[in-house]
């Protein structure tokens, strides 16, 4: 007598994977606590900026404050790009359904590599223009405006090597 073919209801589930979700369930907690972190100094820094604005403790040069709201700016764009990490390691371990917007929504670990890389490249781009308005000596502005725009290329390449393999 032969057996039946198991269903998929009595098929066993594997044992490791309580303990794969139990350990990813740490980086997501940690990632979001990060995220959170770095909005609650973004604020913070927001709130100085705008209060020595007002009542000016020394006086700051107009690049000062550019490159202070620019480094404020940067803060917000690396804590979006920790919380996008966040919400697509949880949506891919545990929950797909989260009522985000359609852009956030992540399905796969190339969708979550291709957020990353474009909040990266955004991130690297007013980096660079924060200290490039502020630039004062000489030509050196070059090699780091070089290094950018090979981590820029570098990273869109890859980002459409995965948009290809889609």
């Amino acid at each position: 007598m032969s057996e039946p073919a198991p269903d998929n209801k009595s098929r066993m589930r594997f044992p490791g994977g309580f303990i794969v979700r139990a350990v990813t369930i740490l980086p997501v907690v940690a990632t979001m606590i990060a995220s959170l972190a770095l909005m609650i100094y973004g604020f913070v820094e927001t709130w100085h900026f705008a209060r020595d604005l007002i009542i000016p403790v020394h006086a700051a040069s107009r690049d000062e404050i550019l490159l202070h709201a620019i480094e404020i700016v940067d803060l917000f764009l690396l804590a979006t790009v920790v919380q996008v990490v966040s919400l697509g390691l949880y949506q891919l371990y545990f929950n797909q359904d989260l009522a985000l917007p359609k852009w956030l929504k992540i399905e796969t670990l190339d969708d979550l590599k291709s957020k990353l890389v474009g909040v990266t490249i955004t991130v690297l781009a007013v980096y660079f223009l924060g200290r490039a308005l502020t630039w004062e000596t000489g030509a050196d502005i070059l090699y780091l405006g070089a290094a950018a725009a090979v981590v820029i290329v570098a990273l869109t390449w890859f980002l459409s090597k995965i948009d290809h393999h889609e």
